[in-house]
């Protein structure tokens, strides 16, 4: 029997708990959100890998957005005191990998997230959708209502 890995089969996880926890995790979230980051979505690997703690997956719009959104998660980090221990990607600018050893951050563009579909792959690890928005005071504006699994923010074209 075939295992349904989708993103709708995850768990929703207390996102604001979560952020709360883990102030790199949040900082990471933070960035992504100020630089217009689009479907950020955090996934909790702790009950299925022992590779890593958390991947944080985001698209950008475009070449030059992915190297932005990159380059600050980096930039921010490294100000907090926490170098990656392994960035690749920058090159190509299509999936830019930044490894913390704890936390994975994925900067995609829509079409490599899509093919590469990390969120069907780990579809066993419980996930929360972050809502695209903006940051007031400093805070994660994050929708009043329960994020479940598998929502994608709705993009008006």
């Amino acid at each position: 029997m075939e295992s349904d890995n989708s993103p709708d089969k995850q768990t929703p996880v207390d996102i604001r708990a979560l952020l709360d926890s883990d102030p790199g995790l949040n900082l990471i979230v933070e960035v992504l959100q100020a630089k217009k980051g689009l479907d950020i979505l955090v996934m909790d690997l702790r009950t299925v890998s022992d590779t890593t703690d958390f991947f944080v997956l985001c698209t950008g719009t475009s070449e030059p957005h992915v190297k932005s959104l990159s380059d600050d998660v980096i930039d921010r980090l490294r100000a907090d005191g926490q170098r990656p221990w392994h960035v690749e990607g920058m090159n190509n600018l299509r999936w830019v990998l930044i490894d913390l050893v704890d936390i994975v951050v994925h900067i995609f563009r829509h079409e490599a997230r899509e093919f590469y579909a990390l969120e069907r792959l780990w579809g066993d690890a419980d996930a929360a959708t972050i809502e695209d928005g903006w940051l007031l005071d400093g805070k994660i504006e994050l929708a009043d209502a329960p994020l479940l699994e598998g929502q994608r923010p709705h993009h008006d074209s």
